[in-house]
């Protein structure tokens, strides 16, 4: 662990940062179908292949695409992230965070740790303020430049690797034998007890369940009043729930101040108990 407190917030992004699943606003329009059409289409095929989930909505992607003739490119997905809607006050939120922490002696980093496409996110006028972007990706062959594989697929299990990932501070996703190397907790660069899941449902709960386990927040978003995420507090899976505001002075922002209030003590009665060991075993030799 480093001496200088680090935060680490992470974020889901479909129903979290944005209205809607990211692929609803341009990407299935483009194929001439609604987004239940697709969705539908994507899940049917997944129980009849007995296929993940996350990949049976990339092949289909794919697939729905050549049947349409839409060429799927990486600078097109990039170019639909503009079209994202984005929920109120995130314009804002990541400075506000960050200047905050500063003020207490925290750097705050921000993550995104999602089963939506990297490329769409990229396209979004807040994707500059991430540290990393774990999320689903396409390979694109060299000569047409169209999607033909994914890079990576991220479903509702295995996102708890990223989050060991920026435990450890192993961003490469191709990089696993540092991240399955045995690392002692005093060295990992962001504490467990440093972390904050936010997300917004059945999907996160894997992530959730890990930060309640592990000493870190959880936190579920909702745009309604959802009895889902209320479940989810109920049952205990998450630490709080909030409304999707992310404008300044609303209850999740408060609510994140103090947990970032609560990690500058923390650390801060951490490095001093570390020192005066250290002090006492000068002594004594």
């Amino acid at each position: 662990m480093s001496e200088k407190s680090i935060a680490a917030i992470m974020y889901d992004f479909d129903k979290t940062l944005c209205t809607r699943d990211m692929q609803d606003y341009q990407f299935i329009p483009s194929l001439g179908m609604t987004s239940s059409q697709f969705w539908q289409e994507a899940n049917i095929f997944g129980r009849e292949k007995e296929m993940d989930s996350v990949l049976a909505y990339m092949y289909t992607m794919i697939r729905e695409a050549k049947r349409k003739n839409v060429p799927v490119f990486r600078e097109t997905l990039v170019n639909q992230g503009k079209s994202v809607e984005l929920f109120k006050g995130l314009d804002t939120w990541f400075d506000r965070i960050d200047e905050f922490g500063k003020s207490q002696g925290v750097q705050v980093e921000h993550y995104v740790i999602s089963s939506g496409l990297k490329e769409i996110i990229e396209g979004t006028s807040i994707s500059h303020k991430f540290k990393k972007i774990f999320a689903c990706e396409f390979y694109y062959d060299d000569e047409t430049k169209q999607a033909v594989w994914p890079i990576t697929a991220v479903n509702y299990t295995n996102k708890t690797q990223f989050v060991y990932r920026i435990n450890k501070g192993v961003l490469d996703v191709s990089n696993d034998e540092d991240l399955n190397r045995s690392m002692p907790d005093s060295v990992k660069r962001v504490p467990f007890t440093n972390m904050v899941y936010i997300g917004d449902g059945l999907s996160d709960v894997p992530c959730m369940k890990m930060m309640k386990s592990y000493g870190g927040q959880a936190i579920a978003v909702y745009q309604n009043d959802n009895p889902k995420v209320r479940e989810l507090l109920k049952r205990g899976r998450v630490d709080y729930i909030f409304p999707a505001d992310y404008s300044e002075n609303s209850s999740l922002e408060m609510t994140i101040k103090n947990i970032i209030r609560k990690i500058a003590v923390c650390d801060k009665l951490y490095f001093e108990n570390v020192r005066q060991k250290f002090f006492i075993s000068g002594v004594q030799g």
